[in-house]
């Protein structure tokens, strides 16, 4: 069996087979996380970003790879979640962007297209760290173009490709030094593996034994305690836009003759009636998702170009009140629409936990998204919660390292002006925030937010899932471990003691202020204790108390 050319619906299967094989082996990805504590993250968060991608690679299927391709990278952006993620839609944007204007690819043409995914991945990374998975997508690309050169067939070019893929899967330990020192393998690598053996599986007419639908979605991974919690933070009456609006319209030519079709003009029309817009189109059919407060207008300025299909409209306050148990909010006011006005500044940040949330907006967030460790928000959350803030001017605090690139690859795509400030921690973000002047111009906020991260030391306690030996320690499972500036210092059975080695670590002769935020796992003696022992060890420093009801850390210790 030969294929010298590939077109838009092999394509779309191979996505599709290279999606599921990725979804049925996300738990191992997740597994492969170096780092002891339950942040096992990156299997899901390129799971969810690859469905993405493949949903809309479904919703796009026909023969013109380049069209096809268009549609998977769209999926990837607005559905990418942490680095990983980010990482991976990158890949296939540059891949992408190199067939647009194709109906079908060679083997030469599949493998340069690789390649320049590997460039648009590369260029997306301020500081690219080798023995990752752009590793193992750079290796395998370049053997790949090695091979185009002696054979057409992209069965033989994608076999070279994913062995090669697995080649420099294996040797990333000898390029990280954490990856040796724990005996694992890349898991972003491991998951970009499951991809490429999909879509070889799929050009050779194979099967792999993987199905979508033996493994939870999104919805059944999250339950129902905790989407009601969240959905908790904003009040029914606070959603502007109260209507999911999702339709397509078939071109028809009488139409078109009236009202010539432009992507770009259909896009900046319809983003005036609402938020959360996506618009996907080719040459047939034009696709909208919007949030909209007049649906009705939204679908009657589709029929300006043809015929209205699939049309879905939901009542998403009515949604939100089954999901928080509130009363209905009647589909009929007789109070008068209040839109917010635009502010100068606007800030969103990332927490994890209710009391955290109200911690940063009781201090001048504007909008807090859920997410952390195990839950990084994609870059559509982002995009949203930045539309909602309704301001000229807006700050991000990602305050995690897993959800930086979310946040800058959101600024990308966004039509707002947004500033990212690189906070990888809560107590960084705390500490940013405060620094922020509403009376001062941006390049002066930005100096002073980014500044004021340097002068917070960040101490957080946690437990093992699994034995390991890292940072010179032997972990057992179910340890508690004190990290200092992301790295472990200190391990106990106890998780007060834990606690009180790490403080005694951090805490010195310039130490002024501890901030200890506690988490959903801790009791009121637990509380009680630490702070005396604080106010007994270190009686010149001043100690601030917040219930943080946080997940996976049991402390947060910020310290200035």
């Amino acid at each position: 069996m030969s294929i010298t050319a590939l077109d838009g619906k092999r394509f779309a299967e191979m996505v599709i087979q290279g999606a599921n094989h990725l979804g049925a082996n996300a738990k191992m990805v997740d597994a492969l996380n170096v780092f002891p504590v339950p942040d096992g993250d990156t299997g899901t968060n390129m799971n969810l970003s690859m469905t993405s991608g493949a949903k809309e690679v479904k919703n796009n299927v026909q023969e013109h790879i380049g069209k096809v391709g268009m549609a998977l990278s769209k999926g990837l952006l607005m559905g990418a979640r942490g680095n990983s993620g980010v990482i991976l839609s990158q890949l296939f944007r540059g891949f992408s962007k190199a067939i647009e204007s194709k109906a079908a690819i060679s083997g030469k043409e599949f493998a340069s297209a690789l390649e320049s995914g590997v460039e648009t991945a590369y260029k997306a990374v301020m500081k690219p760290v080798e023995g990752t998975i752009l590793t193992v997508a750079k290796d395998s690309a370049k053997r790949g173009l090695q091979a185009s050169q002696k054979s057409n067939d992209i069965i033989e070019i994608m076999e070279e490709v994913l062995k090669e893929a697995k080649a420099s899967l294996k040797r990333t330990p000898d390029l990280l030094p954490v990856l040796k020192e724990v005996g694992v393998v890349d898991s972003g690598g491991q998951g970009l593996v499951f991809v490429y053996e999909g879509f070889l599986a799929e050009l050779k007419g194979e099967k792999l034994p993987d199905s979508p639908e033996a493994y939870p979605s999104m919805d059944e991974m999250i339950s129902a305690e905790h989407h009601k919690s969240v959905q908790g933070h904003i009040n029914t009456e606070d959603i502007v836009f109260g209507y999911c609006t999702e339709f397509m319209v078939k071109f028809e030519d009488a139409k078109l003759a009236k009202h010539p079709f432009d992507e770009q003009v259909y896009r900046n029309d319809l983003s005036k009636l609402g938020d959360s817009l996506l618009v996907i189109a080719d040459d047939e059919v034009v696709k909208v998702h919007i949030h909209s407060e007049q649906p009705g207008d939204c679908l009657s300025y589709g029929q300006k170009y043809g015929s209205l299909i699939n049309i879905k409209i939901e009542n998403m306050r009515q949604q939100h009140s089954n999901i928080v148990g509130e009363t209905q909010t009647p589909l009929v006011s007789d109070k008068p629409q209040v839109h917010k006005e635009q502010q100068e500044y606007g800030i969103v940040t990332v927490s994890m936990g209710s009391g955290i949330a109200e911690l940063f907006k009781s201090i001048g967030a504007h909008a807090v998204i859920e997410g952390g460790q195990t839950m990084n928000p994609s870059t559509e959350d982002i995009v949203k919660a930045v539309k909602e803030v309704n301001a000229k001017k807006v700050f991000i605090l990602p305050n995690n390292k897993n959800i930086i690139m979310a946040a800058q690859q959101a600024a990308d795509v966004s039509d707002e002006e947004i500033y990212v400030i690189p906070s990888k921690t809560v107590p960084q973000g705390l500490s940013a925030l405060l620094a922020f002047n509403p009376a001062g111009d941006v390049k002066a906020n930005e100096a002073a937010m980014t500044d004021a991260m340097q002068h917070v030391k960040t101490g957080q306690i946690t437990f093992a899932v699994r034995d390991t030996q890292i940072d010179g320690l032997e972990i057992e499972k179910d340890d508690f471990m004190g990290i200092a500036e992301g790295k472990i210092v200190v391990k106990n059975k106890d998780k007060r003691k834990a606690a009180e080695d790490l403080l005694a670590a951090m805490v010195d002769e310039d130490s002024e202020i501890l901030t200890i935020i506690y988490g959903e796992d801790v009791t009121e003696d637990e509380v009680n204790a630490l702070t005396a022992f604080v106010e007994e060890k270190f009686e010149d420093v001043e100690v601030e108390l917040h219930n943080g009801k946080q997940p996976l850390y049991s402390f947060i210790f910020a310290i200035e």
